[in-house]
């Protein structure tokens, strides 16, 4: 069964310097229907004016994970990192038992566009961490690339919860498979361009919740970039 969660539908705050479109219920925009996915808690589509962002805010047990679509993301936390975000990068903090961090534009010229997104931990009370990496689009074209796991394998980053998140960038006319094995779930959000996903066609900022299916097909019917999740119920 694919349920799909249309891009218009999802809630929208709009303010001087910030455009944000939440998937799931965030901040002001509250959804008892949709309060995330299994453990996926937030996906945010964000785009940032140059020069401009978040200021010191805390977070706390929320595994927090930051892609990059175009532009340059600058963060700052109270463990010592500092780092620029860049396409290809994913970046990944746990905050655990508590982290304050910054996020701008790194540009002065050109806006950030990225999606920021929550997963809640299997456990509690973490020792906060910090990490990233760069998955080349070599590695992501045409492939469901693998760039977040429970045990870090494949060079991907370590998520501390029973889900797996893999990037695609796909060419017009190519198809690529995942397999579900049984009692799992996938989340697959477009981040731009039109796929079919089991022969249903979705377009940029939409998503789609799957559930008691053997294989995920995602088919790129324009140039497109993905993000598929496969997480416990």
């Amino acid at each position: 069964m694919i349920t799909i969660r249309k891009s218009f539908e999802r809630g929208h705050a709009q303010h001087a310097w910030l455009e944000s479109r939440h998937t799931f219920s965030f901040a002001e925009y509250h959804d008892p229907a949709h309060m995330g996915f299994g453990a996926l808690r937030v996906i945010n589509e964000d785009k940032v004016a140059p020069g401009k962002g978040f200021a010191d805010h805390s977070h706390r047990d929320m595994e927090i994970v930051s892609y990059v679509l175009d532009g340059a993301l600058e963060h700052r936390d109270s463990m010592g990192t500092g780092s620029v975000i860049r396409p290809g990068d994913v970046q990944l903090m746990r905050a655990g038992t508590g982290v304050t961090h910054s996020e701008y534009n790194h540009s002065a010229a050109d806006p950030v566009h990225f999606l920021q997104i929550w997963i809640l931990p299997a456990r509690t009370a973490l020792e906060p961490a910090y990490a990233q990496r760069h998955f080349p689009v070599t590695e992501r074209r045409n492939a469901l690339r693998l760039v977040a796991s429970p045990d870090g394998r494949e060079s991907s980053l370590q998520i501390r919860q029973d889900m797996t998140m893999h990037a695609a960038v796909l060419e017009a006319g190519k198809t690529v498979t995942h397999v579900l094995e049984p009692g799992r779930q996938a989340w697959v959000q477009v981040a731009r361009g039109r796929i079919r996903i089991n022969g249903q066609e979705i377009a940029a900022g939409d998503g789609a919740a799957i559930r008691d299916e053997k294989q995920i097909e995602i088919r790129g019917e324009s140039p497109a970039e993905v993000l598929l999740f496969d997480l416990a119920p």
